[in-house]
C-alpha cells in the first residue's frame, strides 16, 4: 500500500510498500521482491521451478493473480477496519457484499481453472504461487469473512500450506492480518488521517 514516509520514497518511486532495499539495488512491487529472492538465494527448486512449463504456470498464475485474488481479497480490509479507522464512518454494507461476490467468483475461477483437483496450484509441490495466493485469502479471515469456510477444496489446500510452510511460521507471518481488528482501537493523528483517508477510498473505486 501508500506510505508517505521518507524511506519509502527512497526504495520505491512509487512511494509504495513493499520495497527492497538490498544494498545499492532497489526494488518495488512484491512478486518482482519474491522472484529477486528466490533467483538471489538459490531456493529450492520448487519455488519457481526450472522446469520451463513449471515456470510458464507460476508466471501466469502470477499475472491472474493480481486482476482477480489481489482486485478483491484485501479490500475487505480497508471496507470493515482500514477506512472506517481513517474516516471515521463504517461504509454501507453493500460495498462489502459487492466485494465479496467479485471475490467469490475469483475463487471459483482459482479453484476450477489453478487448483483442480492438485494439490498445490502447479502440481505436487508448494510454489510461490500458492504462497501469493495465500497472503491474499488470509486477509478476508482476518476480518471476520472466511473464504474457506464453505469451500472443502479450497480449505484442503490451505491446510496443504499450512504444513508445507510449517504452522508456527504460517501463522507468525500472518500474525498481524490475523490481528487487524485491533487496529481500530488505536489512536490515529488527525493529520495522518486527512492524509490518508482519501487515499484508502480511490482504492475502493
Amino acid at each position: 500500500g501508500p506510505s508517505n514516509s521518507e524511506g519509502a520514497g527512497k526504495v520505491s518511486l512509487l512511494k509504495k510498500v513493499p520495497a527492497l532495499r538490498d544494498g545499492d539495488f532497489t526494488l518495488a512491487e512484491c512478486t518482482a521482491i519474491l522472484l529477486y529472492l528466490s533467483r538471489k538465494y538459490n531456493t529450492p527448486d520448487h519455488w519457481y521451478p526450472s522446469d520451463i512449463q513449471k515456470r510458464a504456470r507460476v508466471d501466469e498464475y502470477l499475472s491472474w493473480h493480481h486482476a482477480n485474488i489481489r482486485a478483491n481479497a484485501p479490500k475487505t480490509m480497508w471496507i470493515k477496519v482500514l477506512i472506517p479507522l481513517f474516516t471515521g464512518q463504517p461504509l454501507p454494507s453493500e460495498k462489502l457484499q459487492e466485494v465479496m461476490e467479485g471475490l467469490s467468483t475469483s475463487l471459483k475461477q482459482f479453484e476450477e481453472r489453478f487448483l483442480q483437483d492438485k494439490a498445490f496450484i502447479i502440481g505436487s509441490e508448494i510454489s510461490l504461487a500458492d504462497l501469493v495466493a495465500i497472503v491474499e485469502l488470509m486477509q478476508p479471515v482476518g476480518v471476520g469473512c472466511d473464504v474457506f469456510e464453505d469451500r472443502p477444496r479450497l480449505r484442503e489446500w490451505r491446510r496443504r500450506v499450512e504444513d508445507a510452510v510449517g504452522k508456527e511460521l504460517f501463522f507468525q507471518a500472518h500474525e498481524m492480518i490475523l490481528n487487524i481488528k485491533e487496529l481500530s482501537n488505536i489512536q490515529i493523528d488527525p493529520q495522518l488521517k486527512e492524509q490518508l483517508a482519501p487515499v484508502l477510498m480511490k482504492m475502493l473505486k
